[in-house]
């Protein structure tokens, strides 16, 4: 008889999870409480896997042997999981099921933010260095689909011409701490935490030590030939290190240079320190700038380094690296005002990168709150935010903390309004900044959806200026 798998959840991670489980030969269910994507059902349906949308039919998922859930369903609100752990039916995320069935290294990023560029960094160093490495988990690709392709092409892996075939296949996975929840035995091959700073409060009962034990997951089950790389910079980080004792290589970065095996930098260039040898990368010419990407090169640097790629390589990656939309990207100049897209921008630490890389800003923010604690940007918007427009269904705690820093402090639900008063606030030179702080699903359907929104407008808005009255 064949031992039952039950999926909660059909989104990339679940039909990933439940391809990879019927290949292996479960039993396999797929269960979600609300409407699976076409795309998504084209594929359980191709497989020809049993699924049910719009409900969770208890008698046949709480028979299930293990159940592999969505890192969105929070766990404490989720009556079907709270049966199954009464029934003490073992619960796991697609990562860790995944993870079972690939002996490829692994290399893993987490963080609260900068996660999906430093993913992104390492796979496009690796690749341009010529490793077989595939990109995989919280940066939309499944890994469990990815673990099932290599298993069709087993025999053709590690044969292509490039250097670096004989090494085998590395994923590069960005992991959630939702992600991270539900990994137990899984183990990172070089683990990377770029950074730890308060966020996703809600779910960890607005304690950050529950927080910061989720993101040190990612180094559990490490040993002596494991990497782990962080950013030392973050005092979370640095606090909860006292208390870890790591049989891992430790390399440490920073913006402050120290003597220590690990890296430094500023936005010109970047030291590397690795067993006792000097190399000096050049960011003169890298497409990214600010701080925050100062860390997200090291980061990537010392990770792909350790692995033998050429400082050479990576100053070529990053004259050619294409970033991910919605951090930084620039959406358009109308009368001389530019306007900035920062929707990923969900931390308070993320907008405070970006806020400090303009001088005069009319700044978009707002959606669900965190927990955040806007204090901590009291100092950056001083004399350089000239107006605040919150989007958001509830912005008083917004409004209340600014209203005394920010000369101008408006709100509005609509964000065809954000770049009317954009334009109505700002004067040539300035920049229309959406960085929101805070989630954004009060008024969108995820930071990609409020971010490509911002996009139309301001594109919008630019036909409208240019046409003749």
């Amino acid at each position: 008889m064949k031992t039952k798998i039950v999926i909660l959840g059909a989104g990339e991670s679940g039909t990933g999870a439940a391809l990879l489980a019927k290949h292996l030969d479960f039993d396999v269910f797929v269960s979600d409480m609300g409407t699976i994507a076409d795309k998504y059902k084209a594929k359980l349906l191709g497989a020809q896997i049993e699924f049910e949308e719009g409900k969770h039919t208890e008698e046949r998922i709480l028979c299930g042997k293990e159940i592999i859930k969505s890192p969105g369903i929070d766990p404490k609100k989720s009556e079907i999981i709270q049966k199954a752990k009464k029934l003490k039916i073992k619960i796991v995320g697609e990562i860790e099921f995944a993870g079972r069935y690939t002996n490829a290294k692994k290399i893993c990023i987490t963080g609260t933010d900068g996660k999906t560029t430093t993913t992104m960094l390492v796979h496009h160093f690796l690749k341009k260095a010529g490793f077989d490495v595939k990109l995989a988990g919280n940066i939309g690709n499944s890994f469990a689909e990815q673990v099932l392709l290599e298993m069709q092409n087993l025999p053709e892996i590690g044969i292509t011409k490039v250097p670096f075939a004989g090494l085998g296949t590395f994923y590069v996975l960005e992991l959630s701490s939702f992600m991270l929840d539900d990994m137990y035995e899984f183990k990172a091959d070089i683990a990377i935490i770029t950074n730890i700073t308060k966020d996703h409060l809600d779910r960890y009962d607005y304690k950050i030590d529950k927080y910061v034990d989720s993101k040190f997951r990612i180094i559990q089950n490490m040993d002596e030939n494991g990497t782990f790389i962080y950013g030392i910079d973050s005092e979370l980080i640095e606090d909860r290190l006292i208390d870890i004792d790591t049989p891992t290589t430790e390399l440490p970065f920073s913006l402050y240079p120290d003597e220590f095996d690990g890296a430094c930098g500023d936005e010109q260039s970047v030291t590397i320190q690795l067993d006792g040898k000097e190399t000096e990368i050049d960011l003169s010419n890298s497409v990214l700038k600010g701080d925050h990407n100062v860390y997200n090169t090291m980061a990537a640097a010392l990770a792909t380094m350790r692995l033998g790629v050429k400082k050479e390589t990576i100053e070529e990656a990053l004259t050619d690296f294409v970033p991910a939309p919605h951090r930084m990207q620039n959406a358009g100049s109308i009368n001389g005002i530019q306007f900035i897209n920062d929707s990923k921008a969900t931390t308070i630490n993320a907008a405070k990168y970006a806020l400090n890389t303009y001088k005069s800003i009319v700044w978009i923010a707002g959606g669900v709150d965190k927990g955040n604690d806007y204090s901590q940007l009291f100092e950056v918007v001083r004399g350089r935010v000239k107006a605040l427009i919150c989007l958001g269904t509830d912005n008083e705690k917004l409004k209340n903390s600014f209203k005394s820093k920010i000369p101008v402090v408006l709100e509005t639900q609509s964000i065809e309004d954000c770049i009317r008063l954009g334009l109505e606030l700002g004067s040539p030179h300035d920049t229309v900044l959406l960085s929101p702080c805070c989630a954004s699903f009060d008024l969108f359907k995820n930071y990609e959806d409020r971010g490509n929104q911002f996009l139309k407008a301001v594109e919008l808005a630019s036909k409208q200026c240019a046409s003749p009255t």
